[in-house]
């Protein structure tokens, strides 16, 4: 196992990870979905919540900065026209299965389960992205998921108690990270759309 300290370095990986993200958003040169992002702000918050119940201590802080940062790309995709992207009716759809794990959270109020509601609930958000990462990886960022993934990987490997309160949200964070990072570097959704024309 790492020693605990490699938690702020994960952290800060993220981060730069997530203010590339960000410095792309404002330039136009990716567009973030923003039903996603607020609702991946929302989610972590929540998370963070649920965890400092639950006694995590410092692993809580990449949830932290895992919701605090995709707040500021929301903010910051207003600024740009060209960093918008069109919200479908499935978009709106998988924020409305996100939303109610979040309200499920509110009415248990059981740490673990609120928890596993939130990241059910950043899943379904995350759904439309996954879904752009495989059909526009050009308007996605491969640094920003891979630097998410490493960062979450430093984390995981510090954990010495392994719990699903300590765990479970760094290890699906990897998870999604690493699937989005492998959408967009290997183009497999464009080049088959391009197969398929």
């Amino acid at each position: 196992m790492l020693p605990e300290y490699f938690i702020f370095i994960g952290t800060g990986i993220n981060a730069i990870g997530a203010i590339s993200y960000l410095i792309d958003t404002v330039r136009g040169r990716v567009q973030p979905n923003r039903v996603t992002w607020f609702l991946w702000a929302l989610a972590p918050l929540v998370t963070v919540a649920a965890q400092l119940d639950q006694g995590v201590g410092l692993p809580a802080l990449l949830t932290f900065s895992v919701g605090f940062l995709p707040a500021l790309i929301v903010i910051a995709s207003f600024f740009n026209k060209k960093a918008v992207w069109k919200i479908t009716r499935f978009d709106i759809f998988c924020g409305v299965l996100s939303l109610v794990g979040l309200i499920l959270w509110q009415i248990t109020k059981v740490g673990n389960i609120a928890i596993l509601l939130s990241i059910v609930a950043d899943l379904f958000a995350g759904i439309p992205t996954f879904r752009k990462a495989y059909s526009h990886p050009d308007s996605e960022s491969f640094r920003a998921f891979f630097l998410g993934a490493i960062g979450a990987v430093l984390v995981i490997l510090t954990i010495t108690t392994w719990t699903f309160a300590v765990a479970a949200f760094s290890v699906y964070f990897f998870l999604s990270n690493s699937l989005i990072a492998f959408l967009v570097k290997s183009r497999i959704g464009a080049r088959s759309r391009h197969q398929i024309q």
